[in-house]
This record gives C-alpha cells, structure tokens and sequence, in this order.
C-alpha cells in the first residue's frame, strides 16, 4: 500500500531535537537535556539522535562534556534532509495502492500528488536556520541564568 506523506513519532523527534542544536548551537546538548524538553522515550530518542550521527547531520561525543551537536551550519541543512534521515526518501505520492487500481484516472484526481509535493517542497525549503525561534523562551534562560534565578528567588519569597 502507497500513502502520502507520514510524520512518525521517530521523524518528528528527529526533526524537533535538530531544531533544538540549532537554537543551541553555542554547546552540545547532552541526550537528556534534548530528552526534558522533547516527549517521548528517552530510548527511542537516543535510536532517532544514532541515525543522525550516521547520516552525518549530527556529531556525538562521548565524555565529561559531551553531547550532540550539528555537523554542519544549520543554513545548510533542510527539514527535508532530516526526515529522509530518518523516514528514507520522501517520494511524490500518486496512488494509495503500491499497484494503481483506477488504470490512470484517480478517483481523487490530483489530491495526493499536490499535497506530497506541497510537503515534500515546505521541507525542502525550510532550514534549521530558521527554527531557533521556536525555543526562544529556552534560549533567553540560557543566556541569563541569572534573571531566571533571581525570578525563582523572588518566586520563592512571596509565598
């Protein structure tokens, strides 16, 4: 059986924790600290983040100070790149059926053809570059590990 286009528990985690190392490019994040911010099993994580590393789009170093990190600069990766990492190639779907029943005139005419091809070209177009916005919030308390305290301080206080 054919199909459209599939978003996986495995290719969103994939897709979300490539985000993250963008937004955090400045150290490695360690499989736990991409684990507290993305759900799902930590083990299925750890399998997503391997086939990562093996297709180059991710360096993991072991250690006191270790962790992931992007192998390239996040303007030259694609969400696309990312989900084929992960999924396998992202084909034009034509027909539900691995072998098409209709003979050439499908009963839903170009439906599945146009929405593959809109995501198929939405992930080839979008770049890590462009998602670091998505963990501001995370990337702010980063940044100012000081403001987040003296909040938790004064948080802490007036109760």
């Amino acid at each position: 059986m054919g199909g459209i286009v599939k978003f996986t528990e495995a290719a969103s985690l994939g897709m979300h924790a490539m985000a993250l190392l963008a937004a955090r490019r400045n150290r490695r994040l360690q499989l736990g600290d991409i684990a507290e911010v993305l759900p799902g099993s930590t083990s299925h994580l750890a399998k997503v983040m391997q086939r990562l590393v093996k297709v180059g789009l991710v360096e993991s170093v072991r250690g006191r100070g270790g962790g992931f990190v992007l192998r390239r600069d996040p303007s030259e990766i694609s969400m696309l790149q990312v989900y084929e990492a992960i999924e396998g190639p992202l084909d034009v779907c034509e027909c539900l059926f691995s072998a098409p029943a209709c003979h050439g005139d499908c009963i839903l005419g170009n439906t599945l053809v146009e929405a593959s091809t809109i995501v198929r070209n939405r992930l080839s177009r979008t770049l890590l570059s462009q998602l670091p916005r998505f963990f501001e919030k995370m990337r702010a308390e980063e940044d100012h590990p000081a403001a987040q305290n003296a909040g938790e301080v004064r948080a802490q206080g007036s109760g």
